[in-house]
């Protein structure tokens, strides 16, 4: 027994040897030691779903849905429970906010905005507003840079800068990610996941970014409507003009169909 030991040992001591002398070698040669996190792809993933317009849940991408899953991100709820999680991407202040806040007021939802920090410095109060007003302020980088672009320390800068000044100027934490343009890579996730936050995508987008080329209202009524499903993760646009007039009659609508607004912090999966 003792010399079987004895040998086990022996074997360890070599292995890791070797292993210390290749990495010396590599490293004298200026080559690059691959590690588990190098390992990972950078390939750009652009989120995308395809709509079924029958209030069924979408297609959201098996391999993408399965990638975001594995790193602890969700895009939408069970199939089961009739829940809608209503979030808002601001890169910055297009003079809707405001209305859009006394809405969700009136009517009682809670949601989750997702701000750059240029929101945060020229909109403090608003921010303070969503704050105060039990709502969930969600990361979406200082700078609005493409995540599959960046290396990892400049990741980290994007995301725990944005932390770091809202935690200073409201005590609050932030905890949600939306990635910039919803794009990602096995390896950006990874490292935001890494940093202790959750990606959060979405199961309903519209185009409804453009200021200059806003959706007709009855439209857009109908095309929310008639995506809404159970589990849904529902994106608008903060600077949509057409958002911010339809909101209230589209949360009235959506409740009558007897679903609920929750908030992300109530999600099920």
């Amino acid at each position: 027994m003792n010399i079987k030991k004895k040998t086990t040992s022996k074997l360890l001591i070599i292995l890791v040897a070797m292993l210390t002398l290749t990495m010396i070698s590599a490293h004298n040669k200026g080559e690059t030691v691959v590690t588990n996190a190098q390992a990972l792809s950078t390939k750009k993933i652009g989120w995308g779903i395809k709509r079924n317009d029958n209030h069924q849940q979408p297609d959201l991408g098996k391999t993408n849905k399965e990638l975001l899953e594995k790193n602890n991100g969700i895009a939408i709820g069970n199939s089961v429970d009739k829940n809608i999680y209503l979030t808002f991407d601001e890169g910055y202040e297009a003079g809707y906010t405001e209305q859009i806040l006394s809405t969700l007021k009136e009517n009682n939802v809670k949601a989750t905005f997702f701000i750059t920090a240029h929101y945060l410095n020229t909109q403090p109060d608003l921010v303070k507003q969503m704050i105060d007003e039990g709502h969930i302020v969600g990361n979406h980088t200082v700078n609005h840079k493409s995540m599959p672009t960046l290396s990892d320390e400049q990741i980290n800068s994007e995301v725990m800068e944005l932390h770091k000044s809202i935690y200073e100027k409201f005590g609050y934490e932030m905890k949600y990610i939306r990635p910039p343009m919803g794009e990602f890579s096995e390896k950006s996730i990874s490292v935001t996941n890494s940093l202790g936050y959750k990606t959060v995508m979405w199961s309903f987008a519209y185009e409804d970014w453009n200021e200059n080329k806003q959706p007709e209202e009855q439209n857009a009524k109908k095309k929310i409507i008639d995506n809404v499903h159970n589990g849904e993760i529902m994106l608008l646009h903060g600077n949509s003009k057409t958002n911010t007039n339809i909101l209230g009659d589209i949360i009235k609508e959506i409740k009558s169909m007897g679903y609920e607004f929750k908030s992300l912090d109530e999600f099920k999966k």
